[in-house]
């Protein structure tokens, strides 16, 4: 079964891309309309991060974002800054938010009310999660009276109000999952349950990807798949974080960033050809829209856009 992108446009344009009209021996690409993007943040724990996140905020407010996302922490550590934060987004920018929203620690009662407040904040978009373990736990363990998993809580949203809701996907496979059917046949659930939207773990193989979005077409889910890129800023600490949470490093990443732990300026440079080169292969493979981790950190996530034909867009 051909792949599709998050529009259900077919695969094969890369094919025609490498087999196309060449100058001077290299394949040439053509140009491509700007795709659509949205950004996740992150809740500031200080007034100086909080500083840092309004900036980065401000700075990708003019590209026009589909949405921006906020994070939420385990065991809702950053429940009211996280709050706090798409409230403001509301109120002061022209963006979309959309809250993240966990099972973790809570009971029901406790995260429909979280729900309906940001139903009442003008929130219109949750992101639905699982969560992870709170810091000390080894494992996940659901609250006695709360939502088990990711699925239980997309049907919870739905009975609140008419939500848009996304959920996560896997293409490298949950860290817990029990096989790749098994992870694939949680995300048809959710979606089932009332999902509009899926946003992938970060990856760097685009081949993985698209062959998780054929297993999925497989598996009958149609709605978008919208790729999650990680734009590396410090290389060491993405391959650490990544150990954890199952994202494959290649080792062709490794040997582009060799050698620069100390030479921040030429990092950025290659962390911004690295995640470029890796939404214009995507875009060969017919994806339209991609979902950037900021980290709050506006700069490169701004040049990678501006490469990708992301402009500014003029205050009416």
């Amino acid at each position: 079964m051909s792949a599709q992108g998050a529009s259900g446009a077919p695969r094969g344009t890369l094919q025609r891309w490498l087999t196309g009209p060449r100058v001077d021996g290299l394949p040439q690409l053509a140009a491509q309309p700007a795709p659509a993007l949205s950004f996740e943040f992150f809740p500031p724990r200080t007034e100086a991060l909080e500083a840092q996140l309004w900036s980065c905020i401000r700075r990708l407010e003019p590209l026009a974002p589909r949405f921006v996302s906020v994070t939420y922490g385990a065991g809702g550590t950053t429940q009211a800054r996280t709050h706090a934060t798409v409230a403001r987004i509301v109120r002061e920018t022209r963006l979309t938010p959309a809250a993240h929203l966990t099972c973790v620690g809570a009971p029901r009662a406790e995260v429909d009310e979280v729900a309906r407040a940001y139903w009442e904040a003008g929130v219109r978009h949750i992101v639905a999660l699982r969560g992870d373990p709170p810091a000390g736990m080894a494992q996940y363990e659901a609250h006695p009276e709360g939502y088990a998993y990711a699925v239980d809580l997309v049907a919870g949203l739905r009975r609140i109000a008419p939500f848009e809701v996304s959920v996560a996907a896997y293409p490298e496979i949950h860290p817990t999952a029990l096989s790749a059917d098994h992870d694939l046949d949680n995300l048809k659930r959710k979606i089932d349950a009332g999902a509009t939207r899926a946003i992938t773990q970060y990856f760097f193989d685009s081949a993985i990807f698209l062959r998780f979005l054929d297993r999925a077409l497989a598996a009958g889910i149609t709605v978008p798949i919208v790729p999650g890129i990680m734009p590396v800023s410090n290389f060491t600490q993405m391959r650490k974080f990544s150990a954890m949470c199952g994202a494959g490093v290649p080792d062709w990443m490794g040997r582009l960033f060799e050698g620069l732990e100390e030479d921040a300026e030429t990092r950025r440079m290659v962390a911004a050809v690295v995640a470029a080169e890796q939404v214009r292969l995507l875009q060969a493979n017919g994806i339209d829209e991609f979902h950037f981790y900021t980290l709050n950190r506006p700069d490169l996530v701004y040049a990678i856009a501006h490469i990708l034909g992301a402009r500014p867009r003029r205050p009416d």
